[in-house]
């Protein structure tokens, strides 16, 4: 995402379990993002439209073709306040910094076309203010968040990115057969932190009864930042669960890319440097060829859903473009892989395993099981739910991803693999494990109280997040000292694990037994905040989507 103002390091909260990760003004090069003004500044200030249904606000970046910055302000809907420091009745910043000055009637006029354009196509997403617009689609539509013009990143950074998703898709892979290596390096949070117990319980029992997973789906998404300092592009996580957006990326860049075919010349912007995004179709045809080894004309993808979705249209998409587009590369090129929608609790209630391993639910045999929920403790609110969770993973089904993919995500797994050797247990290629390791950003154990006192002393050099899914659940500033202090006297350990602003490289792997059949990158989702957020997560409220600008 956009910008991190200070020197930034993720801190977890478990005095054995939990890492911290050292970065330095973690940001993509040359971005920033305009705060509120002082009323003697020279900066523009932020528009604002006071519109309770766009919540977060739309944010604008605009940035010169080849150099160094962007500017952000959020963006209106409806409503004419206007909050901002003008010059010469336009939005305007200091002609020092190379900024290009957009007149305000132009950017309302392209504020006007994204948002027509947003709704023909299907950029949206549920209401917050609609009650049922996350359970019944078409029910309070709204634009998903987005950022006007898209953010500059550097195109030889962006490759990295992209050159690194299929060795990441074998690391997983491999840590994944590690049964082993995934106990014990989780034992120690096994037993603070429930989810994470309940997650290796499962695991343990598909190990006692000696569960194979042939046939292994992954799609999966590393994130990254810059570090300002180094110039490094360092990895801040990597998702193997539910990693969302697919759809709703590509929808972005492809509206940057239209909006600049209109105004580029205007605002000196090249659509060309909008790189492709096809995470879509490629995460589509990586089920439709799971399903085809799968071989079962009549068995459906399974879609493991929140009761509550309000980003189901992203869902939608990569199930309408698999309906849609793929049935013409199987043997059985009559029927469309259809898929399924259901929560947990349905799942448990409907599903049934047949003798031979087959998972039916409602009748309909299943061959993917693919979550776009169960990720959080708030998946399972009762025993119904893990009854289902423990029942997939008992099938033949191919999940996507399987408990063991599940668990080699986990921050915790991510930070042993940062260790001193740990890589060349999985990997043999040398250049491959330099290019991973080069991207580790630093993690030191909580068991240093030297990185525990630093913590305390100067907590806004330090970010805290417990080891979940989605936006919402960061410690920052004052707030890290006074966790820490509380853990000190309590004596807990609680996991946790670091998450800042980032571009995300999706990419898909499929393997039957030695066989790899796909393992690429896919395509890439960026996301934007405004500085004063701390938050990321863009359902959770706290950021935009966006694209990129190849620099």
């Amino acid at each position: 995402m956009g910008a991190v103002h200070s020197s930034s390091l993720a801190l977890s909260t478990s005095t054995d379990t939990c890492f911290i990760l050292g970065t330095s003004a973690l940001r993509p090069r040359a971005s920033k993002v305009v705060s509120k003004l002082k009323s003697n500044s020279s900066l523009s200030g932020r528009i604002w439209r006071d519109d309770k249904t766009l919540e977060p606000p739309v944010s604008i970046f605009t940035s010169t073709v080849a150099q160094d910055s962007i500017f952000a302000q959020s963006l209106p809907l409806r409503c004419a306040r206007l909050e901002m420091e003008t010059k010469n009745d336009a939005v305007a910043i200091k002609p020092t910094s190379g900024f290009v000055e957009i007149d305000r009637d132009l950017v309302d006029e392209i504020v006007y076309d994204a948002l027509v354009w947003s709704s023909l196509h299907g950029l949206v997403v549920g209401d917050r203010n609609i009650e049922r617009s996350g359970k019944v689609p078409g029910v309070g539509l709204v634009h998903a968040p987005f950022a006007l013009l898209p953010f500059s990143f550097p195109e030889s950074h962006f490759r990295e990115a992209c050159e690194l998703a299929p060795i990441f898709n074998e690391l997983v892979d491999r840590v994944s057969l590690d049964g082993k290596f995934l106990q014990d390096s989780l034992s120690r949070t096994k037993k603070v932190d429930a989810f994470t117990s309940r997650l290796l319980d499962i695991h343990s029992k598909t190990m006692e009864i000696n569960k194979k997973h042939e046939i292994r789906l992954g799609l999966h998404r590393s994130d990254y930042m810059l570090d300002e300092q180094t110039k490094l592009l360092l990895q801040i996580e990597l998702n193997t669960v539910s990693s969302s957006f697919p759809g709703l990326s590509c929808l972005v860049s492809e509206l940057h890319r239209s909006l600049l075919n209109h105004y580029g010349e205007t605002l000196g912007l090249d659509p060309r440097r909008i790189p492709t995004n096809a995470a879509v179709s490629h995460y589509a045809e990586a089920l439709a060829k799971a399903w085809i080894e799968f071989n079962n004309p009549k068995a459906a993808v399974l879609v493991v859903v929140q009761p509550e979705e309000r980003n189901m249209y992203d869902q939608h998409w990569l199930c309408s473009v698999l309906r849609e587009r793929y049935p013409s590369i199987s043997l059985y090129n009559t029927h469309n892989v259809r898929s399924v929608r259901k929560t947990l609790a349905e799942i448990d209630a409907e599903a049934k395993l047949q003798p031979d391993g087959t998972l039916l639910v409602g009748g309909v045999p299943v061959a993917i099981i693919y979550f776009r929920a169960g990720y959080t403790p708030n998946d399972y609110p009762s025993e119904s739910e893990w009854r289902a969770r423990l029942l997939m993973e008992e099938s033949s089904a191919i999940k996507c991803p399987s408990i063991s993919y599940h668990l080699a995500g986990t921050k915790k797994i991510q930070q042993e693999l940062a260790k001193p050797n740990v890589l060349e247990r999985f990997l043999e290629n040398k250049e491959d494990i330099a290019k991973v390791r080069k991207c580790f950003a630093g993690l030191w154990s909580l068991e240093d109280p030297e990185i525990v006192g630093k913590a305390i002393e100067s907590p806004e050099l330090f970010v805290m997040k417990p080891q979940r899914e989605g936006g919402g659940n960061n410690i920052y500033g004052d707030n890290v000292r006074e966790t820490l202090l509380r853990l000190r006297r309590e004596g807990t350990e609680e996991d946790a694990a670091s998450r800042v602003s980032e571009l995300g490289v999706y990419s898909a792997y499929l393997r039957n037994k030695e066989n790899v059949i796909v393992n690429e990158q896919c395509g890439y989702l960026t996301r934007t905040k405004i500085s004063s957020s701390n938050e990321g997560g863009v359902v959770a409220g706290f950021a935009v989507l966006d694209s990129l600008y190849l620099t």
